[in-house]
């Protein structure tokens, strides 16, 4: 009865209209009340490319995120991250996916075991099939791993993580974009250090908030895009062709931030990352799934914001006037709008800070 309780509370809090930070911290405070946990490891996802937005590693995961980040892009093993997000499963042991022999797993060899570490519980935080972030949470290196009652009590908590992710980029993300930025570059070596950032650079590094480790001097997703992009190089699976992300920063505005190569000698070869500012338009799309619109709901919405009447929407997508009405109150109640013209200012200015 008390595990019972426990989950119930999880899951109300999950919907109390926590910011971000609150959602980190409430729902690890919540599952070490589910089922014993020695480390966690909570990251938040861009469902379009499924790649890290940001990552908050405890002790002593904070000493090895390059390990990690070469692990989940650059190696072949278990229970990838990107994997579980677009698998019919979306929570899995370590235990469970090596049926209990960890040393099949680089990342339990070459990274877990040495930091004292045995079994992991990952979940791909997945609701309405969009993934909004990851939790690993990790166990003391010792026999006893994570039972198949704690792996269903975190798959049932997982999609009301995902949605208080999801609320809580619409209650206190940005808004329209602040046009005195510009788009900055940072240099990185093929080891991932940092080699040079630029002025520009630096400006927008400073409007992203930094709640990880003072171990990385930039945030996580930099190296996540950079090492996605080393990945398709090495010819390695990863989840998107695109090494990009987007985040939501201070100062009013999202940034994107995405990789490519500096072209040069083989032996002074660099990665680069750059990061602009992204219009509110651009995000559109992102805002649509997190409002849970379905699929012909977004493009309802897409054709309102093109300036479309109802009569060209339901000749463009083959459906009936009446339809597109209903579709359109749907798009209504879910954004909390009540005509187009609302619709149009609210989703090309969510809302601030």
């Amino acid at each position: 009865m008390r595990l019972v309780r426990a989950e119930q509370d999880a899951v109300r809090l999950c919907h109390s209209g926590l910011d971000g930070l609150g959602v980190r911290r409430e729902v690890l405070r919540a599952v070490r009340r589910l089922m014993p946990v020695d480390a966690a490891f909570f990251a938040t996802a861009d469902p379009e490319t499924l790649l890290f937005t940001g990552a908050w590693p405890e002790q002593p995961l904070d000493a090895a995120t390059h390990l990690f980040l070469d692990n989940e892009f650059g190696r072949a093993d278990v229970n990838k991250f990107a994997a579980l997000a677009t698998s019919g499963q979306h929570v899995a042991s370590l235990d469970q996916a090596t049926q209990r022999e960890r040393r099949a797993s680089p990342r339990y060899r070459e990274i877990m075991r040495p930091l004292g570490l045995g079994d992991e519980l990952r979940a791909a935080l997945v609701a309405d099939g969009r993934c909004w972030g990851y939790l690993c949470l990790h166990r003391e290196d010792d026999q006893v791993g994570f039972g198949a009652a704690e792996a269903a009590a975190l798959a049932r908590l997982a999609p009301h993580v995902a949605q208080a992710l999801r609320n809580a980029m619409l209650l206190h993300g940005s808004s329209a974009p602040n046009q005195a930025l510009r788009p900055g570059v940072v240099l990185l070596a093929e080891d991932l250090s940092l080699v040079a950032v630029t002025p520009e650079a630096e400006q927008l590094l400073s409007l992203i908030e930094r709640t990880e480790p003072d171990r990385l001097p930039l945030p996580t997703a930099v190296y996540a895009v950079a090492a996605a992009l080393q990945a398709i190089e090495r010819g390695g699976t990863v989840a998107s062709t695109l090494p990009s992300t987007r985040i939501a920063a201070h100062a009013g505005t999202w940034l994107r931030v995405h990789a490519s190569r500096l072209n040069g000698p083989s032996d002074a070869r660099q990665l680069v990352v750059i990061l602009e500012p992204v219009e509110p338009r651009a995000m559109v799309p992102l805002i649509l799934s997190a409002y849970g619109l379905t699929a012909r709901e977004a493009e309802v919405a897409r054709l309102v914001l093109r300036g479309h009447a109802t009569h060209a929407i339901a000749d463009t997508l083959h459906i009936s006037r009446h339809t597109v009405q209903d579709h359109l109150k749907s798009v209504f109640d879910k954004t909390g709008v009540r005509s187009r013209r609302d619709l149009i200012g609210h989703l090309l200015s969510p809302p601030r800070t």
